[in-house]
């Protein structure tokens, strides 16, 4: 079915008032995950065959064996069968830690403190130095940048991550990781359905998630994704309202400047950090509330890089982010750089917004 069709029957669905009556008899309480509630780091260790994985290079690989021990924070220590296999693209193909999906079964982490989770993504270091380990942790600062500008959002907890070789008992690397809410968790957690359908446009979209999407992307400077692609953004839909699009995977943004990431050829950027804004055309006043939003949330933004996991990143490495963030709110609060820059240089409503990786 395509996707015009699609939402115009899901519009359908919400054109028509709902009762108190009905959403009694349809509301369904979302399934509580725990795990993502606290904002401690937890001890994880993962035993797997090292070999195996990093040779998982095909872009359909089958689930592997492994176990995952973790120390609660009770002091508690306890083991898990689980299964993972690896995902992804440019670092599949070039990290000696390959990014990897975990498949944990119900019946395993019943009790634990990984309940509730299924098939969530483990966001690891590519290699094994200080300088990816700080790749991820300031992965997963964007992703709490996000949270506090927009409500739909992924939820993510770090990790202290040890990987031991099965094969010869041997611990390999130990460094700070993260895992990601999955998608169909977060839809759930919303009261919302994820859209899998690719080919959406503007016109689908809600012009205000929209433009909050479109300038956090141009905050971090990335164009590493395509809501149309569904190319490192998901869509939301809502018990009643548009579509909202989601995004997620931010390692190739200007604001980390990682040693690997370059910018999609075709927009002819000179590097990660010079800023294109990609998002949809919308009417200048819902990206003057965007900017209100960002500008209402710049303390608490600052403020992350001051915390317990702001003082993890490298001082140099938080100074250029945070300059890198000046930036940012000089262009938006500039009238004619939001004008030339953002209003009149979105994409037209219209076009896709490929190209993707």
């Amino acid at each position: 079915m395509r996707l015009g069709i699609i939402l115009t029957l899901l519009t359908a669905a919400t054109a028509f008032p709902v009762t108190a009556q009905d959403s009694a008899a349809t509301a369904k309480k979302p399934k509580r995950v725990a795990f993502f509630e606290s904002g401690d780091a937890v001890d994880v260790t993962i035993t797997l065959n090292l070999k195996q994985i990093q040779r998982d290079k095909a872009d359909s690989v089958p689930w592997r064996n492994a176990t995952l021990s973790s120390l609660g924070a009770d002091g508690r220590s306890s083991t898990i069968p689980i299964k993972l296999k690896t995902r992804g693209k440019w670092r599949l193909r070039k990290c000696e830690y390959p990014p990897i999906r975990l498949n944990f079964a119900k019946a395993n982490v019943k009790g634990t403190e990984f309940e509730g989770l299924d098939k969530p993504k483990l966001v690891n270091f590519c290699r094994d130095t200080d300088l990816h380990e700080q790749y991820v942790i300031q992965e997963f600062q964007l992703y709490r940048v996000f949270q506090l500008v927009s409500p739909y959002n992924h939820r993510v907890r770090l990790i202290r991550l040890s990987y031991v070789d099965s094969a010869s008992g041997k611990l390999e690397a130990k460094r700070f990781a993260f895992i990601v809410e999955e998608p169909e968790a977060m839809a759930e957690r919303l009261s919302g359905t994820l859209i899998e359908e690719k080919g959406a446009r503007a016109e689908d979209l809600d012009d205000a998630a929209i433009a909050i999407f479109g300038l956090f992307e141009f905050m971090i400077g990335n164009t590493d994704f395509s809501i149309s692609s569904l190319h490192n953004a998901v869509l939301l839909t809502r018990p009643v309202g548009p579509i909202v699009p989601v995004p997620y995977d931010f390692d190739f943004s200007g604001a980390i400047n990682t040693t690997y990431a370059t910018p999609e050829p075709k927009l002819r950027l000179e590097n990660v950090r010079t800023r294109r804004y990609r998002g949809y055309c919308v009417d200048a006043t819902h990206i003057d509330a965007a900017v209100a939003q960002f500008n209402a949330r710049k303390q608490e933004i600052f403020a992350l890089y001051e915390d317990r996991v702001g003082k993890m990143i490298n001082p140099r490495l938080k100074s250029s982010v945070l300059d890198y963030f000046n930036e940012f709110y000089r262009t938006i609060n500039d009238r004619g750089a939001l004008k030339s820059q953002i209003i009149d240089g979105c994409l037209p409503r219209d076009k896709s917004d490929a190209p993707n990786r």
